[in-house]
């Protein structure tokens, strides 16, 4: 199944040699580097939807059942090769036969009913589940060795849709905590992970698909943006998928591309101060949202919602806030005369390189939250501590904090935003409101206009009337290709990197 000139900037060669590593040309080979901005907390594939697990895992090591074609939209097959809806809550799936997991095991219904379980396990938050497949629980039968059975607790229109996140693993893997050593069907089989270092991959001989061309990958990561630039320049690596607008500054291997992120600060609105609406409404106005794109790249979007245009639930009446910080002072006063303790400290919880120029864009928002008299601190954390504030339950629920997060929808469906990041009972989620749970209930069995409007209806309350974030922008990605590779990045890229899309270009 199918899955220019070099740019050296001044000083490129002692930034190198501070990171130890040596300016050399690439030599020529089929193998490729891949510099990413930050070291994998694990490859569990249960929680390959954090875009540093999945670059390295999804259709490389694993595959799912079904994948969405980014051209069309349209849901196809994988290792599924068809599927019927039985009964309400009910799909059954016919499976593609002669497919081994890479450690000899059979990938058949037994095969999935156990990914199933992995995705469901208790002893960790599987962020697949969660993030994607918000309450649903999945109840697997086996009818034959290449048939199998879902029912969902409770009706799911586009279950096929839900199955495209969903990684398939082997049965042997061990259930103890995240995974470092993850075995699936996909054309790549690990080799190593030098902790701090390195990750390899090499291309399995005995792959059911069509054999990539790339026989293997080494991963390395670097945080400054700067840096994974001048890797792939100088040929030490051959791309990067992420690099600042800054950086991006040669149109012979710098690409732009609509990554699908949406980024916003989460606000814990039961605890004081941010329990009050005017401080949140402040908390937006006083953002000069525009001058900030020097941050993120005049092409990012200002966001209003927390899912893109291309996803149906959108809500194309809302307006991003406006840059009033005159408003915001008034509105904080206000706050302070009831009684509000407006003058509390906020935390701003950041993610070191969840995007380029994190720290920065905190930074500026800082600034602009105190010229309107907010008390903020930042606090920055890896992955593994990140997460912590990001799930259920939260570390310090009683502390007042912005939350640093970056989500992307790139199922086309707010189911997979909605529930986890606003339900009353999402592990996201720090929105609690009847109204929200309703709609998300309204809109998750229906179909058409009816789940359209409801998930709009949602959209605007949390907007307008909740203001449950502080909205920033549907992201722009910028990447460095060396001329070597005949590759592009796509809607895809930020969450994954999929080895077998790629080609060389002949030598001249």
């Amino acid at each position: 199944m199918p899955k220019g000139k070099t740019y050296l900037a001044a000083g490129i060669s002692g930034l190198l040699a501070v990171a130890g590593i040596a300016p050399q040309a690439h030599a020529a080979s089929d193998t490729v580097t891949v510099v990413l901005p930050e070291e994998p907390p694990s490859l569990e594939p249960c929680e390959s939807k954090h875009s540093s697990v999945g670059r390295v895992l999804i259709q490389n090591i694993t595959e799912p059942l079904t994948v969405i074609d980014p051209q069309t939209g349209e849901v196809k097959p994988e290792l599924a090769t068809s599927w019927e809806q039985t009964a309400p809550d009910t799909w059954r799936f016919q499976l593609r036969e002669g497919v081994t997991f890479s450690d000899g095991a059979p990938f058949d219904a037994k095969a999935v009913a156990a990914s199933i379980d992995r995705l469901q396990r208790g002893d960790m938050t599987c962020n697949t589940k969660q993030q994607t497949l918000g309450g649903v629980d999945i109840q697997t039968t086996v009818v034959s060795d290449h048939v199998v059975d879902f029912k969902t607790s409770k009706p799911i229109p586009i279950f096929p849709t839900m199955m495209t996140v969903v990684q398939m693993s082997s049965p042997n893997m061990t259930l103890e905590g995240a995974s470092r050593n993850p075995i699936g069907t996909g054309p790549y089989v690990l080799t190593a992970w030098n902790a701090g270092t390195d990750i390899t991959v090499e291309r399995r001989e005995d792959y059911w698909g069509e054999k990539p061309v790339v026989s293997g990958a080494r991963y390395v990561w670097r945080s400054e943006s700067a840096l994974r630039a001048a890797m792939v320049a100088t040929g030490e690596a051959d791309l990067t998928p992420i690099i600042s607008v800054a950086d991006a500054d040669n149109p012979e291997t710098d690409l732009a591309y609509p990554n699908g992120e949406t980024t916003r600060l989460r606000i814990s609105t039961t605890v004081p101060p941010l329990d009050d609406r005017r401080v949140r409404l402040a908390l937006n106005l006083a953002i000069d949202r525009e001058g900030l794109k020097v941050l993120f790249g005049e092409e990012a979007k200002l966001a209003e919602q927390l899912v893109g245009p291309n996803v149906n639930g959108f809500n194309p009446d809302i307006k991003p806030f406006p840059y009033d910080p005159e408003k915001a002072r008034q509105l904080l006063a206000e706050a302070k005369a009831d009684g509000v303790p407006v003058d509390k400290e906020i935390t701003i919880i950041g993610r070191n390189e969840i995007y380029v120029n994190a720290g920065e864009a905190l930074e500026a928002m800082q600034a602009m939250w105190s010229e309107i008299g907010l008390n903020t601190k930042i606090r920055m954390f890896d992955t593994g501590n990140w997460l912590r504030y990001q799930n259920r339950p939260f570390p310090e629920p009683d502390m007042a904090n912005l939350h640093q997060d970056q989500h992307d929808n790139l199922l086309g469906d707010a189911t997979f935003t909605a529930f986890n990041k606003y339900h009353s009972e999402g592990v996201n989620s720090a929105v609690y409101d009847k109204r929200v749970d309703d709609l998300i209930a309204k809109a998750e069995p229906a179909t058409g206009e009816t789940r359209t409007k409801a998930f709009q209806e949602a959209f605007r309350i949390l907007h307008d009337d909740i203001v449950a974030d502080v909205y920033m922008y549907h992201m722009i990605g910028y990447t460095r290709v060396n001329p070597r590779l005949d590759w592009r990045p796509s809607l895809a890229t930020n969450s994954e990197i999929d080895l077998s899309e790629i080609r060389f270009r002949a030598s001249e």
